[in-house]
């Protein structure tokens, strides 16, 4: 495992039920990132196509093919690319996350909490399991959006090894602070990194404020995206981390048995 990586969130504006505009739009933002290095790529939550509810059954249906594509463009690219679909499970869908590395699948993620607010849980059928997916950047665990509220399932992830949280996202304003605090919460108290990739600018109804950020295990931000399209990006040192771990001894002071 490389000890230092690059990694990057794609922050763009989702075309609602638009997966060729949408997918065309993450191709040149890839190609730009490998330009530049980068080997961790996030894209946010439900990126081919948003919450396009009406259409969901017909758009899940070309999921498989997304899906190839971003293997396709993970092997091109040499990088792990993660990102959330709609996934088509009988008549059913699920809100999905695939992790691609170099071309092959290293595990998907079927998110847990559905965000009733938003009938959420009246479209999509909710996962069962968490997912740590090992990888060529390291081990990533992986959360979905509203997954964010919950913090037993990031400590289950760290505690089966995260190094890395990644978040695919659409969240809207004007919920941004607790975005931003939650995702520094997650980090701080698992020691980890983390990668959140949000949306940008207006669909449908909602506004949503971009500021995909990468944090560090210390809580520090080493990237935020603005308002609009963006892909922030940073190294993340992993010797850092271990080192910290070192200092703040979290992890071994644990007492489950107790709480």
């Amino acid at each position: 495992m490389k000890r230092q990586i690059k990694a990057a969130a794609v922050q763009f504006n989702i075309k609602l039920a638009d997966i060729d505009a949408n997918v065309e739009y993450v191709r040149n933002a890839l190609a730009r990132l490998a330009d530049n290095g980068v080997q961790l790529a996030v894209l946010p939550e439900m990126w081919s196509c948003g919450f396009a509810y009406r259409e969901l059954n017909e758009l899940a249906r070309r999921t498989p093919e997304v899906v190839e594509e971003m293997g396709r463009l993970s092997a091109d690219y040499g990088m792990v690319l993660v990102g959330s679909l709609p996934e088509p499970d009988g008549d059913k869908v699920c809100n999905t996350a695939y992790v691609m590395d170099r071309g092959e699948l290293a595990g998907k993620y079927r998110k847990i909490h559905l965000f009733s607010l938003m009938n959420e849980d009246r479209s999509f059928t909710g996962g069962d399991s968490w997912l740590v997916a090992d990888t060529s950047v390291g081990r990533i665990g992986v959360f979905i959006c509203y997954d964010l509220r919950f913090p037993e399932l990031a400590r289950r992830l760290a505690v089966e090894g995260a190094e890395i949280l990644v978040v695919p996202g659409e969240w809207p304003k004007p919920r941004d602070e607790h975005w931003r605090t939650l995702l520094r919460a997650r980090a701080i108290e698992n020691q980890l990194f983390v990668v959140a990739a949000n949306c940008c600018g207006v669909m449908g109804k909602l506004d949503f404020f971009g500021s995909s950020l990468i944090v560090g295990p210390k809580g520090e931000l080493l990237a935020e995206g603005g308002y609009e399209n963006c892909e922030p990006t940073a190294l993340l040192n992993f010797a850092e981390m271990e080192n910290w771990r070192q200092q703040i001894t979290c992890f071994p002071d644990r007492k489950p048995e107790f709480y």
